[in-house]
């Protein structure tokens, strides 16, 4: 079996092959489907490609994966030879990668399907959306502070009471044309959120799993399908305790000699962090959360989009 090592950048890739222990240079290969697509079509059916998790990484593995044997994603931050290394460059970088993979040592991740992608993408718009909403509220409010504006009596500044109370504030003439800048600019935002937020509802409706977990007390349509965007078609973990591993939410155990801690962890980690925070929502916070969620994904074999 030979493997190619892809050390991939925004406009080029450089590439080795690792032959019988023999690691030969094939190059820089241009990041466009055009020059990925010929690239390969020079390897065979039984070669295998490993690339380190970037940006673009899923792309390329669309376009390669049809012509060879297997395309392999690592872990970044698993991959410590290549993050500590003393010497870098292009040729180690991609060289160690096929090094690993050969030995069986290297750390992967899975290679979301075209629709968890696209699902993705949707719910990281839509919180980059509800950031800069929460960013204009922030610009609003620090003007107010600086001229000495006490605080809004409404519960919504943005609201139309609010917007009333604050067009009347005292401010110099140029903060005051800065507001209704950022009130102009925080209903453009607002009308796509309703655009993204209608397109998940449609997604939504076809996928079992997203009905299943809105049935928990405080788990809406958006948070539902943070965690489904989050998961990936569950059919792919083993069981429920598999499931909670990847949410970063099981215990782990660290032993030595005769003690032994069991230590929770307080928060999920790595892909959680596209599940959108909501006031009200509910947030798993321990192991017994996240292995009810699971379960209730598992049950009436709901494990498949």
């Amino acid at each position: 079996m030979r493997v190619v090592g892809l050390d991939i950048h925004r406009i080029f890739a450089e590439a080795v092959l690792l032959d019988d222990g023999t690691v030969r240079r094939l190059g820089r290969i241009g990041m466009t489907r055009d020059h990925l697509t010929a690239f390969a079509k020079s390897l065979t059916h039984d070669d295998h490609v490993v690339a380190e998790a970037t940006g673009n990484a899923s792309a390329v593995a669309e376009v390669i994966r049809q012509h060879v044997g297997r395309v392999v994603i690592a872990n970044p931050r698993q991959v410590r030879l290549i993050a500590e290394a003393r010497i870098k460059t292009d040729v180690i970088d991609a060289t160690v990668l096929a090094r690993l993979y050969a030995s069986g040592f290297l750390p992967e991740v899975w290679i979301a399907d075209q629709a968890t992608l696209g699902l993705r993408r949707q719910v990281t718009r839509r919180t980059q959306i509800v950031r800069q909403r929460t960013r204009l509220k922030a610009i609003v409010q620090s003007i107010l502070h600086a001229h000495l504006v006490p605080p809004c009596p409404h519960a919504d500044l943005f609201g139309p009471r609010g917007r009333t109370w604050l067009l009347a504030q005292p401010v110099p003439p140029d903060e005051s044309d800065a507001i209704t800048r950022h009130l102009r600019e925080y209903d453009r935002l607002s009308e796509d959120l309703k655009i993204v937020e209608r397109e998940l509802a449609r997604a939504a409706r076809t996928d079992a799993n997203v009905t299943r977990l809105m049935t928990i007390p405080g788990v809406d349509m958006v948070v539902a399908v943070g965690l489904i965007a989050a998961i990936g078609p569950v059919a792919r973990f083993s069981g429920p305790d598999r499931l909670v591993a990847y949410l970063g939410l099981n215990p782990s155990v660290h032993q030595f000699g005769t003690a032994t801690t069991n230590l929770s962890h307080p928060c999920m980690v790595d892909a959680p962090s596209l599940i959108p925070r909501k006031p009200g929502a509910r947030v798993m916070t321990n192991h017994r959360d996240a292995l009810a969620l699971a379960k209730i994904l598992y049950a009436d074999g709901l494990t498949a989009r």
